[in-house]
């Protein structure tokens, strides 16, 4: 896959609720996320299992209320972004929270090698 098929179908698996499918579809095997804070396990996640895992750490967390993903935004040869604007209720305690974050991906041999997580830290 090029980048930007990379790239859409990134958005279109956010938008139709295949984020875990995505993961092994879209993803090296040794792909790297990289998170704004540590969350308690390290900003950096090393493999497709441990992106899995922390996709089910968030979905343990969280429900999504409502969210929207932008278009992907390309960079270079390689890297792309997308904005993700969402409202989630917190599960423990039923309060809803705003979160806007920016993820950029680095793409090489038609998968997604590197991602990148900006937000607020504060």
């Amino acid at each position: 896959m090029t980048r930007d098929e990379v790239a859409r179908e990134l958005v279109a698996g956010c938008r139709d609720g295949r984020e875990t499918e995505n993961i092994d579809k879209l993803y090296a095997k040794d792909a790297v996320s990289v998170e704004a804070a540590d969350m308690g396990n390290g900003r950096e996640t090393v493999g497709r299992a441990g992106i899995h895992g922390k996709h089910e750490w968030f979905a343990s967390m969280y429900d999504q209320v409502s969210g929207d993903v932008s278009d992907p935004m390309p960079h270079g040869d390689d890297r792309f972004a997308v904005i993700f604007d969402m409202t989630m209720k917190k599960r423990e305690t039923g309060e809803t929270e705003h979160m806007r974050d920016i993820g950029v991906y680095t793409v090489k041999n038609g998968k997604i090698v590197r991602e990148e997580f900006f937000y607020p830290t504060t």
